[in-house]
């Protein structure tokens, strides 16, 4: 089986997929990539599974080398990647030959890129996936972030395509501002009318202390809601609100239980943009529409052939 080395690691680059559903009983987060866009259509370019493991690449700075031809897609952020030297453009597929290296710099906008391998990375499958989550040990390499001189299985294809590029209008601009659109959870009637009213009026920016569990907001706190709840199951973009006031969006890491209020979850079509958002980034939320948020994600869904 052919491999792919990796030289320099980077900030975090980990190996996921779709995720790890239906393990919230045993304890373990479900893990998946964070911007289902970007990976998406990664294995959209080179005819993948859905469920083909990939590269999820944070802020960057990471080079990987290939010991066979490959054929490979990066989406996501632009972290300046070229190819021997060669630049190499995103949201398009290319050829890596044998003995070549991929380098990629920092990110100069979003926050995570993802590179797709024809036929998927093949490590070892836990639980039906092949997601890192580091907070459980489980999948990827080991359970853990990518180091230097590990050697990623890849199953080679002679299969060759004409390059492919993902149509302009469906590749986001990671520099606009972010718009979240909530849907009110059965906490919403927990807070007062003033405190949901300033929720959707407040600009909030993006803490550094951001990571896969959890998108931590600053901005003005959001006070006189319930000081706690009897810790229940946690839904995939839920926004806690802690006794400070301030905002967090629970992502694929989240913990399985909590027990702080929750005004609402934000529309699963919308993380992909949240999963991009850096340190320092503004971000706004506004009432959803359940029926046609719903309807945005089915449509979405259908044209990946994601089984959810």
């Amino acid at each position: 089986m052919a491999t792919l080395e990796v030289i320099r690691p980077g900030t975090l680059t980990l190996v996921q997929d779709t995720g790890r559903l239906g393990v919230a009983s045993h304890g373990l987060s479900q893990g998946g990539a964070a911007d289902m866009h970007a990976y998406c259509w990664a294995n959209y370019l080179l005819g993948n599974p859905m469920d083909c493991a990939q590269l999820e690449i944070t802020l960057g700075q990471a080079s990987f080398k290939a010991h066979a031809d490959i054929e490979c897609a990066l989406t996501g952020a632009d972290m300046q990647a070229s190819l021997d030297g060669e630049p190499v453009y995103t949201w398009k597929t290319f050829m890596m030959r044998k003995g070549q290296t991929l380098q990629l710099g920092y990110a100069r906008s979003g926050l995570r890129a993802y590179l797709a391998v024809q036929g998927g990375i093949h490590t070892p499958s836990v639980l039906g996936s092949r997601s890192t989550v580091v907070r459980n040990q489980i999948g990827g390499v080991e359970g853990r972030p990518l180091q230097k001189g590990d050697k990623l299985p890849i199953q080679a294809s002679l299969v060759r395509h004409s390059p492919r590029y993902v149509p302009p209008r469906f590749i986001p601009d990671y520099d606009k501002p972010i718009e979240l659109h909530l849907l009110a959870s059965s906490q919403w009637d927990y807070f007062s009318p003033e405190a949901r009213n300033q929720f959707f009026d407040n600009h909030y920016h993006v803490k550094p202390e951001s990571d896969r569990m959890g998108c931590r907001l600053e901005g003005n706190a959001i006070l006189g809601g319930p000081p706690g709840i009897v810790s229940e199951g946690i839904a995939l973009g839920a926004v806690q609100i802690p006794p400070n006031g301030q905002p967090i969006v629970l992502l694929n890491d989240r913990q399985t239980l909590g027990g702080y209020p929750k005004l609402g979850c934000v529309a699963r079509i919308d993380l992909s943009r949240l999963a991009q958002a850096r340190p320092g980034k503004d971000i706004r939320f506004i009432r959803g529409d359940l029926v046609s948020l719903r309807k945005a994600w089915q449509r979405f869904s259908h044209f990946f052939g994601l089984p959810y």
